[in-house]
């Protein structure tokens, strides 16, 4: 008879493998989205639009990349260290453009 256990358990659960994605794709599409939303209102206002039309616009468009960001995170096959190096990275690089677009406008 094996001294070994029948169930061996894993190193990572699949339950906790889940959770990571669902917090990476919640939480970094999140910041992903905020991101984005500022760049593009900066953008769009510097651009000549009008601010609630530019702040409409892109919180309109970030609805909808929070709802790709999400279901590519979920879905995705990929590690989940990329996952949250393009959400949240990406989400903080296009932070630093608004920030930076506002501070040329005031």
């Amino acid at each position: 008879m094996s001294s070994t256990p029948a169930i061996a358990a894993s190193p990572r659960s699949p339950r906790l493998q889940l959770a990571a994605r669902v917090a990476a794709a919640v939480l970094g599409g999140y910041a992903f989205t905020w991101g984005f939303i500022a760049a593009a209102m900066a953008l769009l206002f510097k651009a000549g639009m009008e601010f609630h039309d530019a702040e409409f616009l892109a919180s309109a468009l970030g609805l909808l990349l929070y709802l790709v960001a999400f279901l590519w995170t979920i879905g995705g096959r990929g590690r989940l260290a990329v996952a949250w190096l393009v959400l949240a990275g990406g989400g903080a690089v296009l932070a630093a453009v608004g920030s930076l677009v506002q501070a040329t406008l005031v």
